[in-house]
């Protein structure tokens, strides 16, 4: 197995850690080795990795504190989302300390590296494996301009406050926009599988009493805290948890979902039928499920390998509605 790129560059004597050792990791990878940076506090928010890091006794959190000697950030596909967290990592480290960033070719990370340079002095690069890894010396004054790619929620449409780099950070999706204008009157308990920041089930709340109660399922823990902050009813429940194997306490009567679609840069439709076959098992025998998605997406087979009814009740501006019952894994 190859080593990191960092493990590679203290290995081979061409970086150097400073003396003390308490290391923060941003947007920590699951499966990557973080021993050889000594006293290690990983950043992840996303449930499946965060548990996944935790499970490997990592010393693992949702949101960073204190000050720290190294910081080790992980790129992501989205530009602004790498920049913020670089700026959030210059933040948290000492003067002097010392900031890793390490990413892929495929996810931008000579963008990214270009960025930085332009203001700030980065003093190495190892390039390996088809990706980068970089590194400089916090100043003691941080430049304007770095300080201002840290993003923050903003308030977009409606009123509503959205997660930086999240889903639909701009406003309202059109896919959420055509389930909750055609989805019918609901009843009893009801999950939102992939919740966001909370808008599907805001609207419905505001729209319909029948609803005894939601719960927001949702894997990304900076949306779910958005969607606590968009919702103020006693009927709205949190979880920060996997859609694909969350349990509830006992099935549930409706199940809405607009299921995301991309690992990375690449869309996996694996992603949405994991979601329907999750739904399946959650649903009481009477239940329904319904689901919006990208036209393009071929989600009628799953649909048909779980449920004993099905119908598509809308195809709109590239999105498809359906609607499911008589879920297969049930018990009578």
């Amino acid at each position: 197995m190859t080593p990191d790129r960092w493990t590679l560059a203290l290995e081979t004597g061409v970086l150097t850690l400073p003396e003390a050792g308490k290391a923060l990791v941003l947007r920590a990878a699951a499966e990557a080795d973080f021993s050889a940076l000594g006293d290690v506090t990983a950043v992840q928010g996303f449930f499946p990795g965060h548990r996944r890091l935790e499970a490997r006794g990592v010393d693992v959190c949702v949101a960073p504190e204190g000050v720290f000697d190294v910081a080790l950030v992980q790129s992501v596909k989205a530009r602004a989302e790498s920049l913020s967290l670089v700026a959030q990592a210059l933040t948290h480290l000492r003067p002097g300390g010392l900031l890793l960033v390490d990413g892929q070719k495929s996810e931008g990370i000579e963008s990214y590296l270009k960025a930085v340079r332009a203001v700030l002095p980065v003093e190495d690069v190892l390039s390996k494996s088809h990706g980068k890894l970089f590194w400089l010396t916090r100043p003691e004054t941080l430049p304007p301009s770095v300080v201002a790619w840290k993003a923050s929620p903003q308030r977009v449409e409606g009123g509503y406050i959205t997660a930086p780099g999240g889903f639909s950070a701009d406003g309202p999706d059109p896919g959420s926009e055509l389930l909750v204008a055609l989805v019918p009157l609901l009843k009893g308990r009801i999950a939102d599988l992939g919740a966001g920041w909370g808008y599907i089930a805001a609207e419905l709340l505001a729209e319909q009493d029948g609803i005894t109660r939601i719960d927001l399922v949702e894997a990304e823990w900076a949306a779910l805290e958005a969607a606590k902050a968009n919702i103020d009813d006693p009927r709205a429940q949190y979880i920060w948890g996997d859609a694909t194997s969350h349990h509830p306490d006992e099935p549930y009567d409706v199940i809405l979902s607009n299921p995301p679609f991309h690992i990375g840069r690449d869309a996996d439709p694996g992603l949405g039928r994991a979601f329907i076959a999750s739904a399946a098992r959650m649903l009481k025998r009477p239940g329904q499920f319904f689901m919006v998605a990208n036209r393009h997406l071929p989600y009628e087979a799953a649909l048909k390998d779980h449920f004993g009814t099905g119908r598509m009740l809308a195809e709109l501006q590239g999105y498809k509605l359906y609607q499911a019952s008589k879920p297969k894994q049930a018990k009578p």
